[in-house]
């Protein structure tokens, strides 16, 4: 199953991040990455680290998380989503593999981000709705908060949509391709694309657009939030069931690399 040469293969995941305390490691504390490890070691034998694409919170999904893992195995492709998936927990499914170059990063090589916020925006509780939306009760505008989300289109220094409580980044300049705020009937959702994303800055803005939505925030007040240099200042953030990693987009497909390229 294993051979002495190590090639990289990259696998898209999907998750529900209903009782992950996020993607990435940590002690005592069940993550994606960690199940994903341990069943590479049960399909492989192999105890190696993988990489993932995009951090995700506790409580947050995926649809289209990208990893990937330097192996000896020489599974074809097929062989290994199905025997990881044979290893996951019925809340993890790899949706494909691909063998790729071993100098691609697939964190570094990303040029895209895409996240997804759904708010149900009922007054009263809907249990099934509610598992992977946030309720907000008081009706909202999303006219408004589509108007506010706009303003976010363009490079920017986002400090104050990133966490107060994580220190400071190294550079808080991102550049936001698409962001808007659409309504289908009780749903409310936040859609953005950018190339990178702050630590907790999607559901800090989502928690900015619903007081704009509200009327407690207007639209030109939300706009002021892109000149204050202090983290934090946006929110309060909201939680982590309503957020869906969608998709991470690179150059070209990932099916389209191939390990000698």
């Amino acid at each position: 199953m294993t051979g002495e040469i190590k090639t990289k293969v990259a696998l898209i995941i999907e998750y529900d991040g209903t009782r992950f305390s996020g993607s990435q490691c940590q002690p005592r504390a069940a993550t994606v990455q960690s199940e994903v490890e341990s069943a590479i070691e049960k399909l492989t034998g192999e105890k190696l680290r993988v990489m993932l694409s995009s951090r995700t919170d506790t409580g947050v999904s995926a649809l289209g998380q990208v990893a990937s893992f330097r192996t000896g195995s020489t599974l074809a492709p097929e062989r290994i989503i199905g025997g990881l998936n044979h290893y996951l927990p019925q809340d993890i499914a790899i949706k494909a593999a691909y063998r790729i170059p071993d100098d691609l990063d697939v964190r570094r090589a990303a040029v895209s981000r895409e996240y997804l916020y759904r708010i149900w925006n009922e007054p009263e509780r809907s249990p099934l709705n509610e598992r992977f939306r946030h309720r907000v009760a008081p009706r909202l505008d999303e006219r408004a908060m589509d108007a506010a989300a706009r303003l976010l289109v363009g490079t920017h220094d986002l400090k104050a949509f990133g966490s107060a409580d994580k220190g400071p980044e190294r550079s808080a300049v991102r550049t936001v391709y698409e962001a808007s705020v659409s309504r289908n009937g009780a749903e409310v959702t936040f859609r953005i694309v950018a190339n990178s994303f702050l630590t907790h800055q999607v559901r800090n803005t989502v928690g900015a657009l619903i007081k704009v939505g509200t009327g407690d925030l207007t639209v030109e007040e939300f706009k002021g939030l892109l000149l204050i240099n202090a983290p934090g200042k946006a929110g309060p953030a909201v939680p982590g069931k309503g957020l869906c990693l969608i998709k991470i987009n690179y150059r070209k497909d990932l099916g389209d690399y191939n390990e000698n390229t």
